[in-house]
């Protein structure tokens, strides 16, 4: 995403028209439980077929299954198009996250010891047969759904918005672009000269405010959305008076694009709707999600690098005199001081409170074998067992040294917005080539990539993060 990048708003806002606004209750229990319930049955099924039944770690299974696939293969693309004769694009989407769960489930079973508790014929009869059921499960819940909304006895639903701004046009483009909401805009009304609308817009344009209330009663109109700045003006006071006498539901629509958000979502405290302008990806299941493939994935690298781990271990301790693990002080989640650990590959141990000088190349300062380390990224291994600590992830914003975070924080704009998340061993900075460098330019391109991570988070963003890491790590020029 480009810098300052905004993200599409208008699925949360369908939270404050509640069901009965954008879409019916069946509908929203279709979108919310059809994968997880899907991967579920397909289980159950795979079970039967093999003559097991359901107990012990297939119930977790289950239930780890039911929590990662809410998520993990709901939140990328909450409108599939299934307008093609053949779909394949919604297959191909599911291919590639169900093949990441099931990675996950495996490494899981194996970290956890409970590979011998369950039969692998029934996880590989599993793993072939969901994909094409939760296909086949949004096909038909696509169709089913249209076309009991077409059979339906009722007349699709008459909406009018109040404000003809980009934020009312999208909101139209949006409304009008879905078939299951079964909404069409009559059009807007706004108080302003034409000249100081919208161009694209006027085209339907119908009225100034005064006219809404009697438009409302003539064309049956069900749906107002508010498209401006609510406040205890006068004329908004009005306008919502006007329309008392009338059965029409009005919905505010805050405009909230002018800020710079990062996971921008509805929630509700105590019954009042309130709006997350700048919050963490990760809660709910996407919490638990990711907890659960740091510690899977983290714990499968040190197995599989723990002769790697101690051969480095023992060549810093023959290389040079001095400690063989490198502390230092960093900030981690919420700006919270964290203790991570490297080998060390630099004659001196500087713990980068006070003050920080970055590594450059040809540093009289490294060591000869902590140059290879570094340029190889064999430094960073001790960093699993922050991960498996729950100080670092395995990615996200690279953690800096205290000083230098107390430097930038002053120069660039949102930098301690990093700090949502924890920071991770890699980043999307650091696969984009923006590794090292403490200028302001090259970190300034480094906390756009991060607060862009933060933005577009998931768990096959995470993957493909670590796979072009580990294509990296071999030729990666600046690395030293």
């Amino acid at each position: 995403m480009a810098n300052g990048a905004m993200p599409d708003l208008l699925p949360y806002y369908g939270g404050f028209a509640a069901l009965s606004a954008t879409e019916s209750s069946v509908n929203f229990a279709v979108k919310s439980l059809l994968h997880p319930v899907i991967v579920v049955a397909c289980l159950i099924a795979a079970l039967s077929l093999c003559g097991e039944r359901l107990y012990g770690s297939y119930c977790l299974l289950a239930v780890v299954g039911f929590f990662v696939t809410s998520d993990m293969l709901d939140s990328a693309d909450r409108r599939p198009d299934y307008t093609s004769a053949l779909p394949v694009g919604p297959l191909m989407r599911i291919l590639g996250r169900w093949s990441l769960v099931v990675a996950f489930l495996f490494v899981l079973l194996r970290v956890a010891e409970l590979g011998d508790l369950i039969h692998w014929r029934v996880v590989a009869t599993w793993a072939l047969l969901t994909p094409v059921a939760l296909w086949a499960g949004e096909l038909l819940a696509h169709k089913v759904l249209f076309r009991a909304g077409a059979a339906s006895q009722t007349d699709p639903r008459k909406a009018a918005i109040f404000g003809l701004t980009p934020l009312g046009l999208r909101l139209k483009q949006r409304l009008e672009s879905d078939p299951l909401l079964r909404i069409t805009v009559s059009g807007f009304f706004d108080e302003r000269a034409p000249e100081r609308l919208s161009p694209e817009g006027l085209e339907w344009l119908i009225g100034r405010p005064n006219e809404l209330a009697e438009y409302v009663r003539r064309e049956s109109i069900g749906l107002v959305y508010i498209t401006l700045p609510m406040s205890p003006d006068p004329r908004m006071l009005d306008l919502i008076a006007s329309l008392h006498d009338s059965t029409v539901s009005i919905y505010f629509v805050p405009d909230v694009m002018s800020c710079d958000l990062i996971q921008a979502r509805l929630d509700v405290i105590g019954g009042m709707p309130v709006v997350a302008v700048r919050e963490s990806p990760f809660y709910g299941a996407r919490s638990i999600a990711k907890r659960l493939s740091d510690i899977a994935l983290a714990s499968l690298a040190i197995v599989l690098t723990s002769p790697v781990l101690l051969l480095v271990a023992l060549a810093v301790r023959l290389s040079s005199p001095g400690p063989v693990i490198f502390r230092q002080r960093r900030y981690g989640l919420d700006g919270r001081e964290i203790m991570i650990y490297k080998f060390r590959s630099l004659r001196v141990v500087e713990d980068g409170a006070a003050q920080y000088t970055q590594v450059t190349r040809n540093d009289a300062r490294l060591t000869a074998f902590g140059a290879f380390i570094r340029r190889t990224s064999l430094d960073e291994l001790p960093q699993l067992f922050n991960v498996l600590a729950g100080t670092l992830s395995l990615v996200g914003p690279r953690p800096h040294a205290i000083a230098v975070n107390e430097q930038y924080r002053k120069l660039i704009p949102g930098y301690m917005i990093r700090h949502k998340v924890k920071p991770g061993i890699t980043g999307l900075a650091q696969v984009n080539g923006f590794r090292g460098g403490d200028d302001l330019s090259s970190m300034s391109n480094r906390i756009r990539y991060d607060l862009d991570y933060l933005r577009n988070w998931s768990l096959m963003l995470d993957l493909a993060i670590l796979l072009r890491t580990v294509r990296l790590v071999w030729r990666d020029g600046k690395a030293y």
